[in-house]
């Protein structure tokens, strides 16, 4: 790939583009808003969530309420035990199964206590991510608004860059274009470097094996940063 005049322009005249789009980015304003962003993205991730695991303990909820429902209606039957021991009933057999039942009551109750408890952790965490997402939303909106009047006041440069590196483009192979807004968009910059003592800006030295490639205004990848070197 030959470098061109028109190539090391453009890079240039995106450098400002660049210092700009810099300069938009470092503001406190922006730096917060996009800040409480991520916590309101977050905590709306933990609230969704939250709601799909209380939904799954009020169902279990139900069911141990049920289960103990249940086993309290049969430990009733028991209240006429009087009556079946003077009708000539097993003792023991009354008395085991009764134990049984009281003991799988006290079980499910114990598990019924528990799954509240936990319940309640989960009521106190939702209130205090909704507490945390207001809270948020509050910073969000108040500095979204200022970031979009910092950005707002660089439109037009950034508009008159834009298309001064429009026009430039047009003279530029498609491909060398495509593989230079690719390395912008990741990032490296500049893309475009001159060769210093065989060594790229990286500090990676060029290997003995590419050196004849640079040759006549040619460029090549870099193997470690992959910007492009040529030879001034």
């Amino acid at each position: 790939m030959p470098v061109s005049k028109e190539l090391l322009e453009y890079q240039k005249v995106d450098g400002s583009l660049r210092k700009i789009e810099q300069e938009i980015a470092s503001s406190e304003e922006r730096k917060k808003y996009l800040q409480a962003r991520k916590v309101m993205k977050t905590a709306l991730d933990k609230l969704d969530a939250l709601d799909r695991h209380a939904a799954e303990l009020i169902r279990l909820r139900e069911e141990l309420s049920a289960k103990a429902e249940e086993t309290s209606k049969k430990l009733e039957e028991y209240d006429e035990i009087d009556e079946l021991l003077d009708e000539g009933a097993d003792v023991a057999f009354y008395k085991k199964n009764a134990q049984g039942l009281l003991e799988h009551l006290r079980s499910v109750k114990a598990e019924l206590t528990k799954l509240l408890s936990e319940i309640d952790a989960i009521t106190a965490e939702y209130k205090k991510l909704m507490e945390q997402g207001k809270q948020a939303n509050k910073v969000y909106k108040e500095n979204k608004e200022k970031a979009e009047k910092i950005e707002g006041s660089h439109a037009g440069d950034m508009k008159e860059i834009k298309a001064k590196l429009a026009e430039i483009g047009k003279n530029i192979d498609p491909k060398i274009l495509e593989y230079y807004n690719s390395k912008r968009k990741e990032g490296i910059f500049p893309v475009v470097v001159p060769l210093s003592d065989w060594m790229c800006v990286c500090g990676v030295e060029l290997p003995l094996l590419h050196r004849s490639e640079l040759a006549g205004g040619n460029m090549i990848e870099c193997e470690h940063c992959r910007r492009l070197i040529y030879k001034q």
